[in-house]
């Protein structure tokens, strides 16, 4: 039984190039597509498809917030990340998200229909080409930066949204003293602001995005929404990444099984 698929992407060029490549494939049928997020959610649910591609960029919000709903609604479905760049933090953020798949636009036809494919056996599992490479490149990183434990205290204060005073206080040191790990942690990170030092930490992967969504509320997806909270729309937070061994999953080869954000 050939697999069903669903396109959700903004670009009509890029919509119509994944037309024409499943329309020479025996075992992939278009059952739907649309251009935004918010069409998406009433598509999906009407044609039930086995596998739906969704660009990270689409015109009316993240694709990313669109995916983690679908994930949370539609456990099976198989979902394919589609972006027009390769960025690792991007990889990361799809990971976490709980999608079956990561692949740029620029990929060759192949590795795009062995996403399709591999997202319809296997929607719980992922795999992205650059997987292995993106973690090498992580790890390399976080042994450069090399954050002491009373710096990656700091980080987590900041992250919630402490004032230096504050900090302070919390780690039972003078207001000096946390002024200086606050300085010493913007300079290791090349940061000269609270927000300059939390998005490179992200970019890092020392601490990771994390989007909290509630999968009743479809204004979620759209990017005005994004942090609605009293809507019951998403809350977006950054949260520190474990320093364990597993705080990335098991990397075999270029595919996670089971990994979850």
């Amino acid at each position: 039984m050939p697999i069903r698929l669903a396109i959700v992407d903004g670009q009509t060029l890029s919509r119509y190039g994944l037309c024409v490549l499943v329309a020479h494939q025996s075992d992939m049928d278009i059952v739907a597509e649309c251009q935004s997020a918010t069409d998406a959610p009433a598509m999906i649910a009407a044609a039930r498809p086995d596998v739906v591609t969704v660009d990270v960029a689409l015109p009316d919000g993240d694709g990313l917030l669109l995916a983690r709903e679908l994930r949370g609604r539609y456990p099976d479905l198989g979902i394919v990340m589609l972006a027009s760049r390769q960025e690792d933090d991007v990889l990361f953020r799809a990971l976490e998200t709980g999608v079956s798949a990561f692949v740029p636009k620029t990929a060759p036809e192949r590795e795009v229909l062995c996403a399709i494919r591999h997202a319809a056996v296997a929607p719980l599992s992922f795999t992205a080409s650059g997987l292995a490479t993106a973690v090498a490149r992580r790890r390399i990183m976080q042994d450069r930066l090399a954050l002491s434990p009373r710096e990656t205290q700091v980080l987590r204060l900041l992250h919630d949204g402490l004032s230096v005073p504050a900090i302070a206080s919390q780690m039972f040191i003078s207001v000096s003293t946390a002024k200086t790990y606050v300085a010493r942690l913007y300079e290791k990170l090349g940061a000269t602001s609270r927000a300059q030092a939390l998005m490179c930490a992200m970019h890092h992967g020392l601490i990771q995005y994390h989007e909290d969504a509630s999968s009743n509320e479809s204004e979620g997806w759209q990017g005005g929404r994004a942090g609605a909270d009293r809507r019951g729309g998403p809350v977006r937070s950054l949260a520190l990444v474990g320093s364990g061994p597993g705080d990335l999953g098991q990397a075999n080869g270029q595919t996670l099984n089971g990994v979850r954000g």
